[in-house]
């Protein structure tokens, strides 16, 4: 069977990993970005407790490898009475993961700001809660933009390992074909090549909207 006539007579199969890993990457990336915030602001607190336990975050999530990470959640919990899904297990293996990147992304970004922003805007009378949320996080979003982009690119590619567990993303489909056709090289080459265009494409669409936010800097 050529490579083609497989992707058209098990496309349900690809469609339906297309769809999970998608799913999967962009509730990641979301999720993990709200959650990257909230640990990057940890870090950077006066307060020691809150620091140490954002430290803690990032090191012991950046530290350990995902597929680890993803059987704590899905079969260790367990013995805690908490009981996932192996969608919700995957999505919320991609956010914890996620957001330990993101704070980090995050953090250098806050740091690059113009230490004379904030300065500014003490000298106006805005507090330091106001100062963060209106001037500081803006800029420093902005500046870490293409990294997050990096990110959900990398959210989709890693995203695979969810397949372990049951869920039907692409890794998966691929196993469903082989185990239909008795053929594991071209399913396997068929989701690498979809992986392929999914992460050109989104490439390709970062750099272009880089390109525009940094035309809209130079006006």
């Amino acid at each position: 069977m050529n490579i083609f006539t497989m992707i058209y007579e098990y496309r349900s199969y690809f469609l339906t990993g297309i769809q999970y890993t998608l799913l999967l990457a962009v509730i990641g990336v979301i999720f993990g970005f709200m959650l990257g915030i909230v640990i990057s602001l940890m870090r950077m607190s006066r307060f020691w407790l809150l620091r140490f336990l954002g430290t803690i975050w990032v090191e012991c999530i950046r530290g350990t490898p995902m597929l680890v990470q993803l059987f704590i959640i899905h079969y260790g919990l367990v013995s805690f009475g908490i009981k996932f899904t192996p969608v919700e297990s995957g999505a919320v293996t991609l956010i914890i993961n996620s957001s330990a990147y993101l704070a980090e992304i995050f953090r250098a970004g806050i740091q690059g700001v113009d230490r004379g922003q904030a300065e500014a805007a003490r000298s106006l009378g805005m507090g330091s809660g106001m100062t963060m949320r209106h001037i500081i996080l803006p800029q420093a979003l902005k500046s870490v933009l293409p990294a997050i982009g990096n990110e959900f690119i990398t959210v989709i590619k890693e995203s695979s390992i969810v397949s372990i567990i049951g869920v039907a993303d692409l890794m998966y489909g691929a196993q469903k074909v082989s185990g239909i056709t008795y053929d594991f090289l071209t399913p396997l080459l068929i989701i690498a090549l979809i992986y392929l265009i999914i992460t050109f494409s989104l490439s390709k669409l970062l750099g272009l909207y880089e390109r525009r936010l940094n035309a809209s800097d130079n006006r």
